[in-house]
């Protein structure tokens, strides 16, 4: 009888060998559009309780498994914590998103703490230990971290803006005060993804949801160099580990950010012009994307066209099945059932 393999086929594509049916999670898989998690978000109070409290972190993560298994689970948190470890003040209104204290002076960043207290997540590293024991073997951890720049501009503005203006311009106008920022992330989200992968993880992911508001000379300063130094502080204390960047909104700057990190695969959003991907991109690492998650609100047979176009864009290729960013919340489950059937029957 032949054996079954435990090998992660998510973890497979990273390793640069190509599946003949994609491995498929979700950005924000666990999430809002789960009656189970909105249940369990209401029973944990706020959200950064739900995010620190292990046995509640831990279920949010594997629900979406129980109902979808999904190729790989990606650990329930938020790319704030690290400001939070920093001693910075981080709390979250309803309806509006994430609130910090403003580093939006030089004098302010001075106050800035150079190392965070990993005390504080603690609670993230026990939940992943949590989900590690109880995932299959084929199915894969994902640990992240935000990138410096994206959690810079909340640290700057003290909440999201629709340009991210205010950290834009204090690059400009006070560099090295941003530096300093910019240097205290890279080495603290260092240690921060080291400790997630010595609780469990077996891959990390790199959020840089702003990256896409920068031009390319702050681009390469301020999302490709302190993403190759992230890379290269965990790979050397961790030589095989396996990362993946999303420079959302990067376009034709990705293939500058793929030689200069090391990555071993990017995510890609929906606007990204698939011809050039795979000609620039995909021939030098893993494509992680890119279906548009309106179509996946949308269902039918345009989620269906949609799930075709990615496929046949990529497929061909080493590809992890995703979306160009985060599932939103109204988004029916028996679209993502639709998904899920329609990538799994792929035959490539």
């Amino acid at each position: 009888m032949p054996q079954i393999s435990s090998a992660k086929p998510f973890i497979e594509v990273l390793s640069g060998h190509r599946q003949p049916v994609p491995p498929i999670w979700m950005m924000r898989q666990a999430g809002r559009y789960l009656p189970e998690y909105r249940e369990l978000r209401a029973k944990a109070g706020g959200f950064l309780d739900l995010c620190f409290t292990p046995e509640y972190a831990a279920e949010v993560t594997l629900q979406p498994i129980r109902r979808f298994n999904f190729d790989a689970a990606i650990i329930f948190s938020d790319i704030l914590v690290v400001p939070y470890a920093l001693g910075r003040a981080v709390w979250f209104e309803a309806g509006e998103g994430p609130r910090l204290d403003p580093l939006d002076t030089p004098e302010k960043v001075a106050t800035l703490a150079s190392t965070a207290d990993f005390n504080k997540l603690e609670p993230v590293y026990a939940a992943l230990r949590r989900v590690r024991t109880e995932l299959d073997s084929h199915i894969a951890l994902i640990g992240f971290c935000g990138a410096p720049w994206t959690v810079a501009t909340y640290m700057v503005a003290g909440q999201g803006t629709p340009d991210q203006a205010p950290a834009r311009m204090m690059a400009y106008r006070h560099p090295e005060a941003f530096a300093r920022i910019i240097d205290t992330l890279v080495a603290n989200s260092v240690q921060y993804l080291l400790g997630q992968l010595k609780a469990g993880a077996d891959a990390v992911q790199i959020f840089d949801t702003w990256a896409g508001v920068l031009p390319p000379s702050e681009f390469e300063r301020w999302s490709i160099e302190p993403a190759r130094r992230i890379v290269e502080g965990v790979r050397r204390v961790v030589p095989d580990a396996k990362i993946i960047g999303f420079p959302r909104g990067a376009g034709a700057l990705l293939p500058a950010y793929v030689g200069a990190t090391g990555v071993d695969a990017v995510s890609i959003d929906w606007a990204a012009e698939p011809s050039f991907i795979r000609e620039k991109v995909q021939n030098r690492v893993a494509i992680q994307g890119n279906l548009d998650p309106l179509a996946l609100i949308a269902g039918g047979a345009a989620l269906d066209r949609a799930i075709d176009d990615v496929l046949a864009n990529y497929a061909g290729g080493r590809l992890i099945f995703n979306l160009g960013h985060g599932i939103q919340q109204e988004t029916p489950i028996a679209h993502v059932e639709q998904m899920l059937q329609r990538v799994r029957a792929y035959k490539g």
